[in-house]
């Protein structure tokens, strides 16, 4: 196969990672539109959760980048967050093999329903910043315990982080949804990190596609980021009630099918 050939082969993967980055940026749930891609475009199913770690992590790195520079946040707060987020990350994954895949899914559908309905039905949710009301001893302290259980979520299970990581630093520690969903970005980036390293160890990443595709991620979280910016909540939080739902109808599908 000519390289013209092949590079309009993988142009419908490029543009599906394009729109996953686009959204993820915006309201996390990436994963739903690339995972089945990369599976539908004949990537061995061995090597698909390190490859597409490899190209999402290249994309949320262009939308930390973009939010960080445009949004102002304390230093100590960010390297304190990474910090708890990495750790439950490590534990959640030393855990998972200690319950059974069923029983993870169970927990998913109990926690998404109420999750959609508080973002749903909250309609001034994360219109204002209230965060400076707390003080910053108690923000610390609430985004650490929050960063520890979505890290130790995501190690353990995954899906759905960055949806319960805004709703989180929305409800909790005060933040509008553009500001919330700026950190959200920053901890699902830390938790990638450390995945794709440890699918880089096992050998699984096709680490030429996880390139080319990211790239196209890239583009994607740079637009999205850069619409999330301009937009704020309005587009925000349609975005983020569309993920909530997609993520909770796939886990029923997979459950019932």
């Amino acid at each position: 196969m000519d390289h013209a050939a092949l590079f309009a082969g993988y142009l419908p993967l490029g543009a599906l990672v394009f729109l996953a980055g686009f959204i993820d940026a915006i309201a996390g749930g990436g994963g739903l539109i690339t995972i089945p891609a990369y599976l539908h475009f004949g990537l061995p199913p061995a090597r698909v959760l390190g490859t597409n770690k490899l190209s999402s992590s290249l994309g949320t790195a262009v939308a930390v980048l973009k939010f960080l520079r445009e949004l102002s946040f304390r230093r100590e707060l960010l390297f304190v967050l990474v910090f708890f987020s990495a750790a439950g990350a490590f534990l959640g994954a030393r855990t998972i093999s200690l319950l059974p895949p069923e029983a993870l899914r169970y927990v998913l559908i109990a926690v998404l329903p109420p999750t959609a309905f508080f973002v749903v039905s909250r309609h001034e949710l994360g219109l204002s910043d209230h965060s400076f009301a707390l003080g910053e001893n108690s923000l610390l302290a609430r985004g650490s315990a929050l960063a520890l259980a979505t890290g130790f979520y995501d190690g353990l299970l995954g899906p759905g982080t960055g949806i319960f990581l805004a709703v989180g630093f929305t409800r909790f520690c005060g933040y509008d949804l553009l500001r919330a969903t700026a950190l959200s970005k920053l901890l699902n980036l830390t938790s990638n990190l450390s995945a794709l390293a440890a699918f880089l160890a096992l050998g699984v990443v096709d680490i030429k596609l996880g390139l080319g595709m990211g790239l196209a991620g890239m583009c994607g979280n740079w637009l999205g980021s850069h619409m999330a910016l301009k937009k704020g909540v309005w587009v925000i939080r349609p975005l983020l009630i569309l993920t909530t739902f997609s993520l909770l109808g796939k886990i029923v599908w997979e459950l019932v099918k």
